[in-house]
């Protein structure tokens, strides 16, 4: 074995450096980006002859960009960064081919973000082939090629000569073409993001200069935030449900043909039609939801030197608790108690990998009846979190079949993704209804149930699959979510609240995550300056003002 490697490396391929630069630079361009020239193409719109020109001229406007910026990096350097950017080209290559991903910094932080088992539930054949084959194979082969670089003057002499033809190419296609480069740009500002590899290196760039750039001290909402009730005896017990990667569309409660919620239907909820999330990663929406500031002026980065809705309650005198079966709260409960149940090896539920979300609801019936104040339970799911659907559900909810039972769900049929993906909204609307069971056996209390997700889910559609594409570009399946509300008699009276004026404003109205906060804020009877009465979804339809 050592005398063939030995053999092998030997016989090593000899290559210019300007032919290696020049050969990177159409391997990038071709093999390496067929997301961003399969987008291209479905958004360039032939209308004369001119714009034929303009559509030939893009792929020479990418190749000569790549050549420029690898004619930058120094001699000796130039192997072992290509070596990494195609290693990691290849993988972002089958991302954004394979599952329309764009790559931002936003995906550069879900990235940082994830844990090991959702890494692993993206890891499969094909995506392995993919790397193997774009990346481990040309990196073999440019390992074992010896790179003939000339003296050091005239390597440099060459490189002005290639770095300046770039610049008058460049100069040409933008002297011809500027306009139609420019409104093409602004019409489709996402294709950038499909660019390997300036994609995830301006991402994670970007990543890192919003992370590495915020000092700032810890900041305290309202420090005279006070828990002011109506005139009441019963104790408040609030369970705040978080989805995970549920689409509204999904939902029979909401129109959908399939019955996805029959338990749900059974109770008296309310639907809201029209609710929007503020990100399409759990990253982004789950700090978002219980920020006070809508999603316009959120910062990830400021939220993280800041309290949320959960501090600013237990801050008032609420016994507050988070269950976590979703890999972490991201950072949101750090300052609460905290059940990490994804970690137990409670059999009933979990395989040692992932539980179901019934595991959320053990125990909660014993953790009711031992109360002594007011509460507020955070149940965080896991949902329908993708790819692996067919692992979100027991056997006894496999009601919808044929499924999709594996990783690589664009070897599935449509049929099959859409089954296996009903089937996790499915159990959803039974955890959830078994929530509001065990609240129902507790009559004395103020009580109530808000579910809502963090963001949807692509299955599919236009070749999208998941969720985490831009705000801006992202389709509804992945910003659209169900939102369901159930209270208690008690809640009802003594929360002076009109039941069926909210459930009117939940047909008609459009609400968000920016609408969480505040409305529950004013729920749990807290006054706050942080409170914002017009983001209230359950003040106008109050039989009484707040005290």
């Amino acid at each position: 074995m050592k005398n063939s490697l030995t053999k092998l490396f030997a016989c090593r391929f000899h290559l210019q450096s300007q032919w290696l630069i020049a050969l990177a630079a159409f391997y990038f361009t071709t093999v390496l980006n067929p997301a961003l020239w399969r987008y291209f193409i479905s958004h360039l719109e032939i209308t004369g002859i001119r714009m034929l020109f303009f559509g030939i001229s893009m792929p020479v406007f990418i190749f000569t960009a790549i050549f420029l910026f690898f004619n930058l990096l120094p001699a000796y350097f130039i192997k072992p960064v290509l070596i990494v950017l195609l290693l990691i080209s290849s993988a972002t290559n089958y991302f954004m081919f394979q599952l329309g991903v764009f790559i931002d910094a936003d995906m550069i932080r879900n990235a940082f973000e994830t844990n090991t088992r959702e890494a692993f539930d993206l890891v499969t054949f094909r995506m392995i082939l993919w790397i193997v084959l774009g990346g481990v194979v040309p990196s073999f082969l440019l390992v074992i090629t010896r790179i003939e670089y000339r003296p050091f003057w005239k390597e440099c002499l060459f490189r002005l000569f290639a770095i300046t033809g770039c610049v008058l190419v460049i100069g040409i296609i933008a002297a011809f073409f500027y306009r139609e480069y420019a409104d093409f740009s602004k019409r489709h500002r996402e294709m950038a993001k499909l660019i390997n590899p300036s994609s995830y290196l301006y991402g994670a760039v970007r990543y890192w200069h919003l992370e590495s750039f915020v000092f700032k001290a810890f900041m305290s909402l309202d420090k005279d935030a006070e828990l002011k009730p109506y005139d009441d005896a019963k104790h408040t017990v609030f369970i705040m449900v978080v989805g995970e990667t549920a689409r509204a569309k999904s939902f029979s409660l909401n129109g959908y043909l399939r019955e996805t919620n029959p338990f749900l239907a059974r109770e008296d909820i309310i639907s809201f039609k029209n609710f929007y999330s503020c990100g399409t990663a759990t990253a982004i929406s789950v700090p978002c939801m219980f920020s006070h500031q809508p999603r316009k002026s959120f910062s990830i980065q400021e939220s993280k030197f800041s309290e949320n809705l959960v501090d600013l309650i237990k801050q008032t005198g609420f016994e507050v608790l988070w269950r976590e079966n979703d890999d972490g709260c991201k950072g949101v409960c750090n300052r609460v108690p905290t059940d990490n149940l994804y970690k137990s090896r409670n059999s009933r539920y979990c395989d040692g990998d992932s539980c179901f979300d019934e595991i959320l609801t053990d125990g909660l019936e014993e953790y009711l009846s031992s109360l002594k104040k007011d509460a507020f339970i955070v149940l965080h799911t896991i949902g329908s979190h993708g790819p692996t659907y067919y692992k979100r559900y027991p056997d006894s909810f496999r009601k919808f079949t044929p499924t999709c039972d594996t990783a690589e769900i664009q070897k599935c049929t449509r049929e099959e993704i859409v089954n296996t993906y009903d089937n996790t909204i499915l159990y959803t609307d039974f955890v959830v209804s078994r929530a509001i069971g065990i609240l129902k056996k507790f009559p004395h209390l103020e009580s109530g149930l808000l579910y809502v997700s963090d963001h949807g889910e692509s299955l599919g559609e236009n070749n999208i699959y998941l969720h985490g594409l831009p705000y801006s570009i992202a389709p509804e399946e992945q910003k659209k979510v169900p939102t369901i509300l159930w209270m208690s008699d008690n809640m009802k009276k003594f929360d002076h609240l009109d039941y069926s004026c909210i459930a009117k404003k939940a047909e008609e109205n459009t609400f968000s995550h920016d609408n969480i906060f505040h409305t529950i804020l004013a729920l749990m009877e807290i006054r706050s300056k942080t409170y914002d009465k017009s983001l209230d979804m359950f003040d106008p339809c109050r039989l009484e003002p707040l005290p």
